[in-house]
């Protein structure tokens, strides 16, 4: 980003809500080597002033994952991550990523496209916990399974105040600065000097046997790891939302096969639709877990391809096809990536294959330090 910056000195406005802590301060970092100034907004965001014809936010409504599903209840979880306060010194932790909100409470949504997540804010204390989230998309039968986990309800504007509130009352708050906004780990901070540093002779109330001023606690949110482990009930899920997945796959090429067969000339987007039907038939389907990539040739090649009617290809029975897809059930998540041939491969074609598969398995016994693993939850 400090690429497109002018030479001369200039202020680069930051919509703190926008960027994790971390992100904001790697941000800060680079332009000031530049003699840029970073500005952080918190109450105003200049593209929501001009935007006029903004389309209204999501607000259908939140389920309930079952826990025939997810294995473990609402309750027994909360309880494991208030356990983890005592090692930690913390009285409180905020949760922003949208899968460990939704991972912790048993809850799914449809807010994100492709994914079964709901926009909100998770604060857990030692005695209670608190949803900031639109009460609009929350249902009786939602209400009721929060109320009997102890969470309670408040407006998804509010979680700043709140946060500051936490910093008066002189509780360490955790905070992962690599997922929590720019906008909640500076309010905490400018709180935290407010209401507690000037005071720095006064004995601030003690939370877990620790008097010393809250300053907060800065590492990983314990629910990532915790989430990855999978429980048998998980387990289980997987495999079937994978049986059933394959199955819809079973018909899918088949029918694609015979359709080629037969001389039809078919598109790129045709094709994702067909998947899609199928898959639409399975027992449990949600969603797909992102845009189908239906290539055709040298479409394979770009990276998060996605085919447009109108600009799309045609199969050609002479050209490598991939197809890489997925798709959420209440169960599981799928995502699997096939790359076929319908006449004769060249032995171009051949060998470019073959060098990647051979890439690809070297690399399975490589081991790389600082890298980074998604842990997807189950839908």
């Amino acid at each position: 980003m400090t690429f497109w910056l002018p030479d001369a000195e200039s202020a680069l406005i930051l919509e703190q809500f926008l960027f994790s802590s971390d992100a904001a301060e790697e941000l800060k970092e680079a332009i000031a080597k530049k003699n840029h100034e970073l500005v952080l907004l918190y109450n105003i965001n200049l593209v929501d002033e001009v935007w006029k014809e903004r389309p209204k936010p999501p607000n259908k409504p939140v389920r309930i994952h079952d826990l025939k599903f997810a294995g473990l209840d609402v309750a027994s979880k909360l309880s494991f991550l208030r356990a983890e306060f005592v090692d930690a010194g913390a009285s409180a932790i905020i949760i922003s990523m949208l899968d460990e909100v939704a991972w912790l409470l048993n809850l799914r949504g449809n807010d994100v496209p492709n994914s079964p997540v709901v926009y909100a804010y998770l604060l857990v204390k030692t005695e209670t916990a608190e949803l900031f989230v639109d009460s609009s998309k929350i249902t009786p039968e939602v209400m009721d399974h929060l109320k009997n986990a102890g969470v309670e309800l408040r407006p998804y504007d509010k979680i700043l105040s709140e946060i500051e509130n936490l910093a008066k009352q002189g509780r360490n708050l955790w905070l992962d600065t690599s997922s929590v906004n720019a906008a909640i780990v500076n309010t905490y901070k400018s709180a935290c000097d407010k209401y507690l540093n000037k005071k720095s002779k006064a004995r601030v109330h003690d939370y877990n046997g620790r008097s010393a001023m809250p300053s907060g606690v800065y590492r990983a949110s314990p629910i990532s790891l915790a989430k990855a482990v999978k429980n048998d009930a998980e387990l289980q899920g997987m495999r079937n939302s994978h049986l059933r997945d394959a199955a819809a796959l079973a018909h899918f090429w088949v029918w694609l096969e015979e359709e080629i067969n037969r001389g039809a000339k078919l598109t790129e987007v045709e094709v994702a639709d067909k998947l899609l039907e199928f898959r639409s038939k399975q027992d449990g389907f949600i969603d797909t877990s992102f845009d189908t990539i239906s290539a055709s040739g040298a479409n394979g090649a770009v990276i998060h391809y996605k085919p447009e009617p109108g600009s799309c290809s045609v199969l050609d029975v002479e050209k490598l096809f991939l197809l890489d897809s997925g798709a959420q059930y209440v169960d599981g998540t799928t995502d699997i990536t096939r790359t076929v041939h319908f006449g004769e491969p060249t032995p171009r074609q051949k060998e470019c294959f073959t060098r990647v598969l051979q890439v690809l398995s070297s690399f399975n016994c490589k081991s790389f330090t600082g890298a980074h693993f998604i842990n997807t939850f189950t839908s």
